[in-house]
């Protein structure tokens, strides 16, 4: 993943610091002064410096974004603007990214203060509507006017970290006026617990009768409270149920033991959640007794996580009739996730001896026109590959023009050059959002010419009838990647497909975690790598070189691919997790796993997702340089134990049955 430009913000804090606001540099460039007067503006108001914002400011009054200004400098006294203000640069940039953005942070601010009055009148101007608090306090406006707006509140609060002030209100407004039950009380209580969100467990336990400083104890220090044993009182044994699923996140087998010792003084519906609660972390780590907790959790209410790794543990084990019950009793909101519609389908299949059921076709069909992961699989089972369609005409020199004419855009291209790419991305995704399939072709067209190689991705995407291929999935740098991969005999489809992941062609990207380049190279892999390779003038610098980038990424995938027996789904999942998870993970395999089952039990959500994007990525650009169908099926194959060889898989089963992966194919 491609994190903000962090490094500007440090620098620029080093600059203001250091010099006064007179100490920008007169001989520089009427435009590079403004730029620098924008970046400390912007600095300023992110260190809540209104005295600096507001120089910084006055300066720049014919900047070449002036909306940006206007709204650091109302931003630097915000909570102190009058509504007039606010109202007055709404009006001014209606229906831009940054309008959009301020009335967000009005939204919030409005919620706070409980004006209901404006921020009804606003919220249905707001856009994006993708702020989890705004959407709290959108329900405690409702909820203040006397509605019922427990379901949606329900559908709403499932993760916890993100409540803020807004829906820890919500939650304790719902149980005031009893549209929250004490059970709905105690799942957020367990939610918390689960997601490690120490304040909203506090919050909510207290309007329980509960102690919050136990369940910040069972969430932070969760052995302290195992040694102490279950309380008398409701709430003492749901902080001791907390503290199970906390324990086991570093020791299940501690877990299992305090909550044997404790199962005499627990009702039925308790020992369940407690087996559910340790269940779920138990999955992450692959535990060998993960099936079985599951099952002694059965009658337990469970969380969305919950739901679907016992769903995923009951694909592991092949039991289908368990997977069918598993997915009937899912909260119907995530039964019609794709993810869970194909499954449903494969199910109804394999129920049905690997016969096509009119209720799996159905199914299949729901998502089977989506260009992703499971729209792929789908289409697959009803006989259709991956092909690449005809481009359409091409666009015109005329088109390109009046993107480039497109304001918004032009201030996305005025923060890219500025390196300013949270801003460059808003500008440009918000611009993007109502253009026709032409338009968007020769916007991606336009993001080409600029190199803006993830925005052209991005836009491409976005088109509905018609589609450019080479935008969607471009291979620049080929000069450099044909003669390695062909030295190294290696899928070119494959390291293009997990390029496009890991840095949408971003050459300079920058992970949080350190990782450069077009194929996020970490700097110890890049010397490992280099030191193996005979690369002996390597130094960390050379790592946003391309040529040196995709040398030591597609040498590391090609080692990586060795080690994984040849499999491209072991070999991607170890290249975003780290080969030694990946040893981890597939020593827990006794026999072959069709590899779709494999890739839905993957511990990472992150690599789990990472793994899917990247192998329907390489289907993709193999459709394309081949120029003829791909099968996503056939490319993901098997996944079978370190030192499992195709005559294992081929010889029959001593008892007299089968060999084994034919019983995964529900198809």
């Amino acid at each position: 993943m491609i994190s903000p430009s962090k490094w500007i913000a440090g620098a620029l804090l080093a600059i203001s610091c250091a010099i006064t606001p007179l100490a920008i540099p007169q001989d520089l460039g009427d435009s590079r002064k403004e730029d620098d007067a924008f970046l400390l503006l912007r600095d300023s108001v992110r260190r809540n410096d209104a005295t600096k914002a507001e120089f910084y400011a006055a300066r720049l009054s014919d900047y070449a974004i002036p909306s940006y200004v206007d709204y650091y400098r109302l931003k630097s006294h915000f909570t102190a603007a009058t509504s007039a203000e606010i109202l007055a640069f709404l009006q001014r940039y209606e229906g831009t990214a940054i309008a959009d953005r301020l009335r967000n942070d009005w939204l919030l601010e409005l919620g706070r203060k409980r004006e209901w009055a404006l921020f009804d009148q606003q919220y249905p101007l707001f856009v994006l509507k993708d702020d989890t608090q705004v959407k709290c306090y959108a329900l405690l406006s409702r909820l203040s006017k006397g509605e019922n707006v427990a379901t949606d509140a329900r559908t709403l609060l499932i993760y916890p970290p993100y409540y803020g002030e807004g829906c820890s209100a919500l939650i304790a407004s719902l149980a005031q006026t009893g549209q929250f039950s004490q059970e709905d009380l105690w799942a957020q209580v367990r939610l918390a617990g689960e997601t490690k969100a120490t304040g909203p467990a506090r919050r909510t336990i207290m309007l329980l009768n509960g102690s919050d400083k136990k369940i910040a104890q069972a969430i932070d220090v969760p052995a302290v409270v195992l040694a102490k044993g279950v309380g008398d009182t409701k709430a003492d044994r749901e902080v001791f149920l907390v503290a199970l699923g906390r324990a086991a996140r570093t020791s299940v087998k501690l877990s299992v033991l305090a909550l044997e010792k404790a199962l005499p003084r627990l009702t039925p519906q308790e020992q369940a959640i407690g087996w559910a609660n340790i269940a779920l972390p138990a999955s992450y780590a692959v535990d060998p007794e993960t099936s079985g907790y599951w099952r002694r959790a059965n009658g337990a209410p469970l969380s969305i996580d919950q739901h679907q790794w016992r769903t995923r543990y009951a694909l592991r084990d092949g039991n289908w009739q368990l997977v069918r019950d598993y997915l009937a009793a899912m909260p119907a909101q995530l039964r019609q996730d794709p993810t869970w519609v194909y499954w449903q389908a494969r199910t109804f299949v394999a129920l049905a001896g690997g016969r096509m059921t009119p209720e799996a076709q159905f199914l299949y069909q729901s998502i089977a026109d989506r260009e992703d992961y499971y729209g792929l699989l789908a289409a697959e089972e009803l006989g259709r590959t991956v092909t690449i369609p005809a481009p359409g005409a091409p666009v015109t020199a005329q088109e390109i023009a009046a993107i480039a004419t497109n304001p918004g855009i032009r201030r996305a291209l005025k923060f890219f050059d500025m390196r300013l790419r949270f801003e460059g991305l808003r500008e440009w995704n918000w611009e993007v959002r109502h253009l026709s399939d032409r338009e968007l072709i020769a916007a991606a067209e336009y993001a080409r010419q600029h190199h803006i190689l993830d925005r052209m991705v991005y836009t491409s995407e976005r088109t509905r009838a018609l589609a450019d291929y080479t935008h969607r999935y471009p291979a620049p740098h080929d000069e450099i990647m044909r003669p390695t991969t062909n030295t190294l005999g290696l899928d070119r489809a494959w390291v293009y497909g997990l390029i496009r992941q890991e840095s949408r062609f971003v050459m300079n990207a920058q992970s949080s975690a350190g990782a450069s380049g077009l194929m996020q190279v970490m700097p110890s892999t890049g010397r490992w790598v280099a030191n193996k390779i005979g690369l002996t003038n390597f130094v960390q610098d050379m790592l946003t070189d391309v040529r040196t980038n995709i040398l030591l990424g597609a040498n590391y995938m090609n080692m990586v691919l060795g080690s994984m027996d040849g499999s491209q789904v072991l070999a991607t999942a170890a290249y975003n997790a780290g080969p030694g998870r990946l040893r981890s993970w597939r020593s827990k395999l006794d026999k072959p796993m069709d590899a779709t089952v494999f890739i839905e039990s993957i511990p990472y959500s992150e690599t789990r997702g990472y793994v899917k994007n990247v192998m329907t990525n390489a289907t993709y650009y193999a459709a394309l340089f081949e120029g003829r169908p791909q099968s996503m099926k056939a490319r993901l194959g098997v996944v079978t134990p370190k030192g499992y060889s195709e005559k294992d898989m081929r010889e029959p089963d001593p008892r007299g049955q089968e060999p084994q992966q034919t019983s995964f194919s529900s198809r």
